[in-house]
Parts: C-alpha cells; structure tokens; sequence
C-alpha cells in the first residue's frame, strides 16, 4: 500500500465479463494502517451475487460486520477497507471532510452530478 494512494494495477482492463450495470461509483479508504487512510473515489464493479467488490485489479470481499471502522478486505494483500456510496456532502472519511480522496478520471463527471444533485 502507498502512502496517500491505493495501490491498483494502472494498467488494469475491464474484463468482458464485467458489465456496466453492475458497477457505481465508490468511496474507498484503506484502513489497515489507521483511521484516516489513503482515499479514492472509483469506479467499482460487482459479481453476479453481489459479495465480491473488484476495482483496478483489486477484490474485495465483505467482513460480514466482524472488521473495526472497516467493512471490506482485498482478499490479496488482507488490507482492511471501509467502502461505500460517496456522500453529497463530501464527507466520506469517517471522521468527516473529504481531504486527501482523490477522484479517479473515469469517475470524475458521475461523481460531480451526485454532489451536485
């Protein structure tokens, strides 16, 4: 994990298999190392049942209730994340405010039109 940055493989390509409709935009923050972690907003896409999370190469998977401040894992790596919808207010850490959370690209526009709305 880089510090201030999800580590994901930038060269990631969307597998045919992963399908538009069951994606949305996400706020992810890694908690392994604290309660303020690096940050993004992504795009993330689903499995089919909906328990798996994948985004740039990374799964996800849920920690049914059992993780502290955090309610995912990277199934690599064991790193603990909290992941959820962005909020219109802009305050996606746990403690508030959105400093440090970077916006991916792709994102950008769809994030813009739910802060906006």
């Amino acid at each position: 994990m880089e510090h201030r940055n999800l580590k994901y493989d930038q060269e990631w390509t969307l597998p045919k298999e992963f399908n538009e409709s069951r994606s949305r935009i996400m706020y992810m923050e890694e908690k392994s190392s604290g309660l303020d972690g690096p940050a993004r907003i992504g795009r993330v896409y689903f499995s089919k049942s909906g328990k798996t999370l994948y985004y740039k190469g990374l799964k996800f998977q849920s920690l049914k209730g059992s993780g502290f401040k955090a309610n995912y894992f990277e199934v690599d790596s064991r790193h603990e994340y909290w992941i959820s919808g962005p909020r219109k207010d802009q305050n996606d850490r746990l403690y508030g405010g959105n400093r440090d959370v970077e916006i991916d690209e792709d994102a950008y526009e769809e994030y813009q039109k739910i802060i906006q709305s």
